[in-house]
């Protein structure tokens, strides 16, 4: 079985038992992105067990600087990294983004954000600053089950509340162009323009 196939594999099955696993359309549209701009660098914001990861150095030679909270996700990315080849163009921080992410250096090409919802807001201004003029920000969920769009049940409408003042944060910047698609539970993909 290729690598490919392999990955492919273990994407469906933790789809299967709802494990957080980026949509297809996502992973696809991040490869894309990363080919034709030629990402170098990528950091991914809640890299879970690294299965988007992987699917993205299979495709390109870039490194990827992930964070990942949950020390049992964090373990399987390692795991999975080494087994996919690709734990040699990787770097895991294990724990809280928001600790995390205002000791980072350097710019990345592309961040991919896909941590805790009500976090993003919180991480935007980091993500903002390591993120290249030209590169791109994909946030992940950020349509959640057409809630932020329409009406959220009674439970989740503070969460709703946090994603909808993302965008509006995302959708205002003058230094972003923010397009949002309908992938999965809503992408929003910002290119930095400044």
């Amino acid at each position: 079985m290729t690598d490919r196939a392999e990955l492919e594999k273990l994407r469906s099955a933790a789809k299967a038992v709802r494990d957080p696993t980026a949509a297809d359309e996502t992973v696809s549209a991040l490869i894309a992105w990363a080919k034709e701009h030629k990402a170098e660098r990528i950091l991914e914001i809640g890299a879970g067990e690294g299965l988007t990861s992987c699917a993205l150095l299979l495709e390109t030679e870039a490194f990827l600087t992930a964070i990942e909270l949950d020390s049992s996700r964090a373990e399987k990315f390692r795991e999975n990294t080494a087994k996919f080849g690709v734990d040699d163009r990787t770097r895991l921080l294990e724990g809280d983004a928001g600790d995390i992410l205002e000791h980072l250096t350097g710019s990345y090409d592309l961040i991919f954000l896909d941590g805790p919802k009500v976090q993003y807001q919180r991480y935007f201004t980091d993500c903002k600053r390591l993120l290249r003029k030209g590169g791109a920000l994909f946030s992940d969920d950020i349509l959640l089950f057409g809630w932020v769009r329409g009406e959220a049940p009674k439970k989740r409408r503070m969460l709703v509340q946090h994603i909808r003042e993302y965008l509006e944060l995302l959708e205002s910047d003058p230094d972003f162009a923010t397009e949002i698609y309908e992938y999965g539970e809503g992408l929003a993909v910002s290119t930095k323009k400044n």
